[in-house]
């Protein structure tokens, strides 16, 4: 294995404010907060993003929060991408999806950026979709029209609650993702489901 296989970059996309600090957009920020807390590293401020660099089972991990606003999330992408040297075949973005139920994750090799603007800017700024990603469930809980107001609304505690089991997934996935591959974590992390909406099938079942 060359060295450039061994490092890869885990982008969590946000908005860097205080007051989108525990939003629905922000859940990509949550989990590579949640990655650094597990490998034990801290972000710094560095150019287009907060930064921290880990070490796991011979892999490097590059955790990145860009501070370009999300609608420009590329731009602090291609910098550490290249800054970095890290191969696109190892970089992996997080974002929130309204089209998943609440903490349902879904984890892609690639394909378009929908809604989301942030992932929409990666892409026109590689030039190509073929990147990896986990979307992040936050449901769809909001009246025609507020849209934006849901997004950059808060997790309610019960929510919060409910998506603890979520984020720890989305943490084994990124280090499950360095180590055996993307292929054998997709099929793990997408036959996955939550309490919450295991019960919600049960209870389906039982009508």
């Amino acid at each position: 294995m060359m060295e450039t296989d061994k490092k890869f970059l885990i982008v969590g996309l946000g908005n860097a404010e205080d007051q989108y600090s525990g939003t629905r957009h922000n859940i990509g920020f949550e989990i590579v907060s949640a990655i650094a807390k597990d490998l034990g590293v801290t972000f710094t401020q560095d150019r287009y993003a907060y930064v921290a660099r880990a070490k796991f089972k011979g892999r490097t991990i590059v955790l990145l929060m860009p501070t370009t606003y999300m609608n420009l999330s590329g731009k602090a992408v291609r910098y550490w991408l290249d800054m970095e040297k890290v191969a696109v075949d190892n970089l992996l973005i997080i974002s929130d999806d309204i089209d998943l139920p609440l903490g349902v994750l879904k984890m892609k090799p690639k394909g378009g950026g929908g809604s989301h603007n942030g992932l929409n800017h990666i892409i026109e700024i590689l030039g190509h979709q073929d990147f990896s990603r986990i979307r992040f469930g936050v449901g769809k809980n909001y009246a025609q029209g507020y849209q934006v107001d849901y997004v950059l609304g808060k997790f309610s505690s019960e929510e919060l609650k409910q998506i603890e089991p979520s984020i720890a997934k989305a943490v084994q996935a990124v280090k499950s993702m360095s180590t055996i591959g993307l292929g054998r974590t997709m099929n793990e992390i997408n036959a996955w489901r939550p309490i919450v909406c295991r019960q919600e099938q049960e209870d389906v079942k039982n009508e």
